[in-house]
C-alpha cells in the first residue's frame, strides 16, 4: 500500500498535466515546429555539435561539472547515512534509523524550498545559489574531517550530527536545485538537449564514483576526500557558469540564429550583457559586441520581417491557397505601428526618431 500511494499521489499530477497539455495548450507543438523551421533545423546535426564545443564550451564544462560534484555529494550523502545515524545515535534500532532519516528529510526540504523562493531573485539567483551552497557543504565535512574522532565519538557528537544536517539542507539549498535547471538555460534550444544530456551523464558518473570509492575507504577517509569536490564546483562554477537569472531564453535563441549564421559579431542583444556572461567568458571579451540602442534597431527590423511574413501568410489564405499558418499573434499596437510605417522611408525615419530620443514611432516591443 505504501507503494500504491506514493506513485497515486503524483500520478493524479500527471493526468492534470497531460489534461492541461492537451486541451490548454494545443498550439504549443505547432509553435515548436515553427521554431525549428526558423532555425532551419530538423533533428540532431553535426554543425551544432562543432558550434556548442565553440561557443559554449565553458558552459558544458560548467554544467557538466557542477552535475559531477553535486551528486558525488547527494549521492555520497545518502550511501553513508545510515552509518552516520548509528554512530550518532548508538543505535541498531530500525525505528531509530527512520526517525533520524525523516528529520534530514525534513532540514533537506526546508533547502529545497527556500531555493524557490529564491532562485529566481536578481540579487541571487542561480550562479550564487550554487556557489553558496558547495561552499556551505564544503565547510560542513571539512570541520569533522580533522577531528573525526572527537565529533564522531566524542563531546561533539551533537555538533558533527549539526553539520552533517546541515550539509543536507545546503546541499538542496544549493547544487541539487540548480544544477538540472541551469544545464537547460544556459543552451539555445537546437542543442540543449545534447548539452543537457551530457552534462546529466556526468552526474551520474559522480554518483558511481562515490558508489565505488565508498567501498574502499572507510567513513573519516570520507570526510577527508568528499570536501574537496564541493570546493572545485563553487571554484568551476564561478569561474565558467554565467548567470541566466531573469533572462529571456528567446535571445539565446536570437544569439544561436546569428552564430548559425556566422554573424556572431552582429548580435548586440541581452544574451552578451556581461550579468549574463560567465568570468572566463567576460574575460575573453564575448560581451564586447553588446549594444542596447543597435540591439533595439535590429528587434524591429526582425519584429517587422515576421510581421511582414505573418501578413503575407494571411493573404495567400484569403486568396485560397493552402498554407500553413501559424497563428501569429500580432497586438493592435505593435500591427498599428508596422502598417502606419510600412514604407522604407518612413520606417527608417521612425527609427531614426527614436534614437534621436522621439517615442512617437517607437514600437512596443515588450
Amino acid at each position: 500500500w505504501t507503494y500504491r500511494v506514493s506513485f497515486a499521489i503524483p500520478a493524479v499530477g500527471t493526468l492534470w498535466l497531460v489534461y492541461y497539455r492537451t486541451y490548454k495548450m494545443r498550439s504549443a507543438s505547432r509553435q515548436l515546429q515553427i521554431a525549428k523551421k526558423k532555425q532551419k533545423v530538423t533533428g540532431y546535426d553535426k554543425k551544432s555539435l562543432s558550434l556548442t564545443f565553440s561557443y559554449f564550451g565553458s558552459r558544458v564544462i560548467a554544467t557538466a561539472f557542477g552535475w559531477f560534484a553535486n551528486d558525488v555529494f547527494f549521492y555520497g550523502n545518502k550511501l553513508f547515512q545510515s552509518q552516520f545515524i548509528a554512530a550518532t545515535t548508538n543505535s541498531d534500532s530500525v525505528i531509530t534509523t527512520w526517525l533520524w532519516n525523516l528529520c534530514n528529510v525534513g532540514v533537506s526540504l526546508c533547502g529545497y524550498y527556500l531555493a524557490s523562493f529564491l532562485i529566481d531573485n536578481k540579487l541571487y539567483g542561480r550562479k550564487w545559489m550554487q556557489i553558496v551552497g558547495f561552499i556551505g557543504c564544503f565547510i560542513c565535512f571539512t570541520i569533522p574531517a580533522f577531528n573525526y574522532s572527537y565529533y564522531a565519538e566524542g563531546a561533539g557528537v551533537h555538533k558533527f550530527m549539526a553539520m552533517y544536517f546541515l550539509s543536507s539542507f545546503f546541499n538542496q539549498f544549493g547544487p541539487n536545485s540548480v544544477t538540472f535547471l541551469v544545464a537547460a538555460e544556459v543552451f539555445p534550444t537546437p542543442i540543449r538537449a545534447t548539452a543537457h544530456g551530457f552534462s546529466a551523464a556526468c552526474g551520474k558518473l559522480g554518483a558511481l564514483l562515490a558508489a565505488v570509492l565508498y567501498n574502499y575507504i572507510e567513513v573519516p577517509t570520507r570526510f577527508l576526500v568528499v570536501p574537496w569536490f564541493g570546493l572545485a564546483g563553487a571554484l568551476v562554477t564561478f569561474v565558467f557558469l554565467p548567470d541566466t537569472t531573469g533572462l529571456d531564453l528567446k535571445e539565446q535563441e536570437r544569439r544561436w540564429a546569428y552564430i548559425r549564421e556566422g554573424r556572431e559579431n552582429e548580435y548586440h542583444g541581452v544574451a552578451i550583457h556581461p550579468k549574463h556572461l560567465s568570468l572566463w567568458e567576460r574575460m575573453r571579451g564575448v560581451g564586447k559586441n553588446y549594444n542596447a540602442e543597435e540591439d533595439y534597431t535590429q528587434r524591429v527590423e526582425e519584429m517587422r520581417a515576421d510581421w511582414e511574413a505573418a501578413m503575407a501568410r494571411r493573404t495567400a489564405e484569403k486568396e485560397g491557397a493552402e498554407l500553413e499558418v501559424d497563428d501569429d499573434d500580432w497586438s493592435s499596437e505593435v500591427s498599428t505601428f508596422f502598417e502606419r510605417t510600412r514604407a522604407k522611408n518612413g520606417y527608417d525615419a521612425g527609427l531614426r526618431n527614436r534614437n534621436r530620443g522621439g517615442d512617437s514611432e517607437k514600437p512596443p516591443l515588450e
